[in-house]
């Protein structure tokens, strides 16, 4: 009984040894086999990274070069960084012998979903890259867009800012934006102040235009080239309107747009340029 208890330990410990030897003859040969892969693998990220890297500063210093706006920079280098990563995680896990293709399929599946939950967030993304591309407008213009007028504070990747005449804020979003009107009243260097302002019927034109034109001129922030204009806009309803048009900059334009309407007024009170009087006609149906 005793002889046949240790016959079996030592059949046990036999397989069990075989076993082993089993196992290491595999870990070898897969060792064998993937150690090539494993080795071109740990090469290929080692380069990847470096190309990458390359690219990346090769890349920023064009954008650099070219005066691409910051927010836009930031963006481009961080998407050329991720694509070329997720490319070399594909070359490497392909080396290594992992079938990519379900892999890929649910990266194809994951941008779909992804791309229909953002739809309008991405057609923002593609506004503000074409805003900052093609440039129709950049920070302090005073633009007017999507019925808003101001002055650009911010122009960011999904939305930009401006600051409207009574000092509020007004977020535009970019794709709509790039998409639309644009009325950029910097471009030039200078900005018309459109004013209108009526005077009697029997007022002489002449006289008026002078007078109006010289009370422009003694507004400090009026342009002198190019100058000011005075011309007739509307004769009837008992009236003769004068269209008034000073030049400035765009950071004085409100304070001419007040300021002359004011020194005209003033002007035509002390030259006696009578404005028009208010007439009503009263029918008596008896």
């Amino acid at each position: 009984m005793v002889f046949l208890q240790i016959d079996e330990t030592i059949k046990a410990g036999a397989d069990a040894l075989n076993s082993g030897q089993v196992w290491l003859i595999k870990i070898k040969a897969m060792a064998i086999d993937y150690a090539p892969k494993l080795i071109g693998a740990i090469l290929v990220y080692i380069i990847g990274q470096w190309i990458i890297g390359r690219i990346g500063r090769l890349s920023k210093k064009v954008l650099s070069t070219r005066n691409f706006d910051v927010s836009l920079q930031k963006f481009l280098l961080s998407l050329i960084k991720v694509t070329l990563s997720i490319l070399l995680f594909l070359a490497i896990a392909g080396m290594i012998g992992v079938d990519i293709t379900g892999f890929a399929a649910i990266l194809a599946g994951a941008g779909i979903a992804i791309g229909a939950a953002l739809n309008g967030s991405l057609g923002n993304l593609a506004g503000g890259v074409m805003l900052m591309i093609f440039k129709p407008f950049k920070v302090h213009d005073m633009i007017e867009a999507q019925g808003a007028i101001g002055i650009v504070q911010e122009i960011g990747i999904f939305n930009t800012t401006i600051l409207t005449p009574e000092n509020k804020t007004v977020i535009l979003p970019n794709g709509a934006l790039s998409t639309g009107v644009i009325t950029n009243y910097t471009t030039h260097g200078n900005l018309r102040v459109d004013l209108t302002m009526a005077i009697a019927l029997d007022v002489a034109i002449d006289t008026a235009r002078k007078v109006a034109m010289d009370a422009m001129l003694q507004h400090p922030k009026v342009l002198k080239a190019p100058a000011p204009e005075v011309s007739v806009l509307k004769v009837g309803d008992g009236m003769t309107s004068l269209a008034i048009r000073p030049y400035t900059t765009q950071a004085d334009y409100w304070d001419v747009y007040f300021g002359v309407q004011e020194l005209v007024k003033k002007a035509f009170d002390a030259n006696g340029v009578a404005g028009p009087i208010p007439t009503r006609l009263l029918i008596n149906k008896q």
